[in-house]
């Protein structure tokens, strides 16, 4: 990773940031992006506190001209764009069924989950097409893998986003581009706990399902996108690797 030019998209928490921290500890220039200011400038003085070298670019991924701003600033400034992680996403404000589910928690959870890394998709392959190569890893989840109820917002955005990881890696195999993808389990992070917070009946109903009896970290997600993103895997794109203590099994 030293030297190589890393965009990380929702790298102001959880699984981002911990990324955006991997890769720095590994010699990577990393801009960190997301649409909360704060989160993102402490995760770049955290970076920088520990002898990385991080930059923040403000980021609403669900418009398409602040994408294309992203993509444009960091060519500008160092030449070109080795990898991007499509981390960015959102969560259902309510688990409902199906019929119940609300128009504004599919709405926003697919401009974010789906069309937000569409369009960090389509930027990135335009600028690795032009400089002969690139790296793209987009963040599923187990949701876009297997069934899971009262989530169908949730479950289609990731379901999306393992196909576009397929589809897109056809694409530019030929091209010296990969494109896979990470599907966390459930995992600590700002969406998770959000979720969890104060539920112990829903903790414990969650782990039955882990047959590792306990929660991911961020940190272990984020050792899989680094290892998809290092000269490494040379060999590998178009695949999911999961990331859920065996839940999946």
């Amino acid at each position: 990773m030293k030297d190589k030019i890393v965009i990380i998209t929702g790298a102001g928490s959880g699984i981002g940031a911990a990324t955006a921290k991997l890769f720095a500890k590994n010699g990577a220039i990393v801009i960190v992006s997301d649409i909360n200011e704060a989160n993102a400038n402490l995760i770049c003085e955290q970076i920088k506190n520990a002898g990385g070298i991080a930059e923040m670019i403000l980021t609403n991924v669900t418009k398409f001209e602040e994408v294309e701003k992203l993509v444009a600033e960091v060519v500008a400034k160092h030449g070109r764009l080795d990898v991007i992680v499509n981390n960015a996403g959102i969560a259902n404000k309510q688990l409902l069924r199906t019929a119940e589910h609300t128009l504004e928690d599919w709405e926003n959870v697919v401009a974010v989950n789906q069309t937000g890394v569409f369009y960090c998709m389509k930027i990135a392959l335009q600028q690795m097409m032009k400089q002969g190569g690139g790296n793209i890893v987009n963040v599923a989840s187990l949701a876009g893998l297997k069934a899971s109820g009262l989530n169908i917002a949730y479950t289609a955005s990731k379901f999306a986003v393992v196909g576009m990881t397929k589809s897109a890696s056809l694409e530019y195999a030929s091209k010296n581009i990969r494109i896979n993808a990470v599907c966390p389990g459930y995992t600590r992070s700002a969406l998770f706990d959000a979720m969890i917070e104060g539920n112990e009946e829903l903790q414990k109903r969650l782990l039955k399902y882990i047959p590792m009896r306990r929660f991911g970290q961020a940190e272990e997600t984020a050792e899989a996108i680094l290892w998809l993103a290092s000269d490494k895997t040379t060999f590998i794109t178009g695949q999911t690797i999961t990331i859920d203590g065996g839940t999946s099994a």
